[in-house]
């Protein structure tokens, strides 16, 4: 199987440059010659070669040995192969400093042989290093051991009136193997037996499309087709700058040259095109309803999701969001992007698969499926949305034999027409999921809907399953430090010789972590443990005892604020910490009756493992 096929439409860079004659600029279209010859046992006069970057830079050279008819020379190709350090295929430009007008031919030929048969990718003419606007080529060109002659249609001849793209083109190894081709004769020709002109665009099909004002569509499967003189239709593909573009409707939609189209208001419009005075095969009607309406804005916290696809979040790598499963399959993707919010719209829907195996995802510490769905269209009657998780297993590959999959099926009233509905799906209904640490695949199907957008697919943690370590820092304190007497936080100056491990008998081992490149204050084990302070603090003209804390495993915790005597209270803390790291501000008269204008002390007692940060009066 090929590798290598290049079709090029934007200027690669120059690895290798030959010239025949100095720029020649300002000169009046007029006055452009109509040489038509590119080589003809040599370069024409003004005629430029240039590698296309990442070809090898000597892939061409001028053979006089092998040549067409005896000619004196030809042009040899010599395709590397696969692998090879100078370059992955052969292919370059031949081009003038000075425009030609070639309107006056309707085809470029050459003639072609190879040391082998072979499929030579593309040739064409066009292709100028600069805006290429007028590129035509021909893919899949077959070649043989003996010489023959080879034509590519002119699309449009009038637009040819200051070309500087004479020839081009690309090939990569054949099944891994280098081989060399030769061409020769090479020159625009007027035969006047190319007939009965084509031209499509979207490939010949009538697309429809629903868009929102502020929507880019492009149209692209642009082709011109031509009867060749031997009775056969030769396709050439063409850049959009060869057509010209109209809206039946541009309060609806507009078109630029480019064929991109932008919809600018409610309603319908048909996306045409012409090829000179041909009208085009194909089109794109756009459907707008106007204003595209959001999928409500997840607020979630980025630490307990893993998203699939959200503009919110960052998403983990996704193998495609539609595997176009032939040939039961009929959904296709329209997606489309309005304001900087990506959107998938799937079209013609009966099933569709999201996969993400590279990696799979392991979702047991995700309690939720989540996606927001909108159908543009009014619910019909029965219809039925399916959300199936596929899990492939412990080898975590698809149809290993140890997949598992379980399905949610939704109706209405949950499901509504022309309206965003939020569908959040725990695991624990998707009893036939007999594992969810290796997922790898979400598929759509559908009865009786016809189509669907949809957006932030993502798994997420309700708070109810704990990490037994934080994945995230402590929440950065935001009090003015001036209104801070701090004990224990990277945010401020802490209270100087404090003690966090005095030795009171207890059994609890203490530790100073690193979470998210902040320190935090851990205790493991817990039964009790003192913080000696480094000086007896007047909190006297603070409101608040601020913590941070977080713990997967504790069933109690207490804080204790102590002064001499000595006097102390409690304050209970709810735990486990669901949902993360808990903020807690304690009112400093919960401790009563401890003079708090001399705190040396404070305590906690409880169980489990324990993390601590922002420790605070303020």
């Amino acid at each position: 199987m090929k590798k290598y096929s290049f079709i090029i439409y934007i200027a690669s860079s120059l690895l290798f440059f030959t010239s025949c004659e100095r720029d020649v600029e300002n000169l009046d279209a007029a006055t452009y010659p109509t040489n038509g010859e590119v080589f003809i046992d040599a370069f024409s006069s003004g005629l430029n070669y240039a590698a296309f970057g990442g070809s090898v830079p000597t892939a061409f050279q001028v053979d006089n040995a092998v040549t067409y008819n005896n000619s004196s020379a030809s042009m040899r190709f010599d395709v590397p192969n696969a692998n090879d350090s100078n370059g992955a295929y052969a292919g370059g430009s031949y081009f003038t400093n000075m425009p030609r007008n070639l309107s006056g031919y309707d085809a470029l030929t050459f003639w072609a042989k190879s040391s082998q048969t072979a499929t030579i990718d593309v040739v064409g003419f066009g292709n100028d290093f600069g805006e290429n606007k007028y590129q035509a080529s021909i893919s899949g060109l077959q070649v043989s051991t003996a010489w023959k002659k080879y034509i590519i249609p002119i699309p449009d001849q009038s637009k040819l009136t200051a070309e500087k793209g004479m020839f081009f083109i690309s090939e990569g190894p054949e099944n891994n193997n280098g081989y060399s081709f030769w061409i020769d004769e090479v020159k625009f020709e007027k035969l006047g037996t190319i007939a009965h002109p084509q031209a499509t665009i979207l490939n010949g099909a009538n697309q429809t499309v629903t868009s929102f004002i502020g929507v880019s569509n492009t149209v692209n499967g642009l082709t011109a087709i031509f009867n060749m003189p031997n009775g056969t239709n030769q396709a050439v593909n063409v850049t959009p700058y060869y057509f010209t573009f109209s809206s039946s409707n541009t309060n609806v939609a507009t078109v630029s040259p480019l064929g991109v189209v932008n919809t600018i208001g409610a309603g319908t419009a048909t996306i045409t095109g012409k090829l000179g005075s041909i009208n085009a095969t194909g089109s794109l009607i756009i459907n707008s309803p106007g204003s595209f309406v959001h999928a409500p804005t997840p607020t979630r916290s980025p630490s307990s999701v893993t998203s699939l696809f959200s503009d919110a979040y960052t998403n983990v790598p996704v193998d495609y969001y539609n595997g176009y499963w032939a040939p039961y399959q009929t959904t296709q993707s329209a997606d489309f992007e309005v304001a900087g919010d990506h959107v998938l719209n799937y079209t013609n829907f009966n099933f569709v698969g999201v996969q993400f195996s590279s990696p799979v995802i392991d979702a047991t510490m995700r309690t939720h499926l989540h996606l927001d769905l909108y159908i543009p269209s009014t619910l019909a009657s029965g219809a039925t949305f399916k959300v199936q998780v596929v899990d492939f297993g412990a080898d975590g590959v698809y149809g290993g034999g140890n997949d598992t999959s379980s399905t949610r099926t939704f109706t209405a009233p949950t499901l509504q027409g022309q309206n965003w509905v939020s569908l959040d799906i725990p695991f624990s209904s998707l009893t036939g999921l007999a594992s969810r640490s290796h997922l790898g695949q979400i598929i759509f199907e559908g009865t009786n809907i016809i189509n669907f957008y949809t957006d932030n697919i993502y798994f997420y943690n309700d708070g109810s399953i704990i990490p037994s370590v934080p994945t995230v820092a402590a929440p950065t304190p935001t009090t003015p430090s001036s209104n801070v007497i701090s004990i224990f936080s990277d945010a401020y100056t802490n209270v100087a010789g404090t003690n966090f491990n005095p030795n009171w008998g207890q059994a609890t081992q203490t530790s100073i972590v690193s979470i998210g490149g902040n320190n935090t204050f851990k205790m493991q084990g817990l039964n009790y443990q003192g913080i000696q302070l480094g000086s007896n603090q007047n909190v006297s003209s603070k409101t608040f005892l601020h913590v941070d804390f977080y713990t997967a495993n504790s069933t109690s915790l207490k804080i204790y604020l102590i002064s001499p005597g000595p006097v102390e209270t409690p304050y209970t803390l709810t735990v486990p910490s669901m949902g993360g790291w808990q903020s807690i501000d304690i009112p400093l008269t919960s401790f009563s009756p401890v003079d708090l204008s001399n705190v040396f002390q404070l305590k906690f007692d409880g169980n489990g493992d324990i993390y601590m940060d922002n420790i605070y009066f303020k």
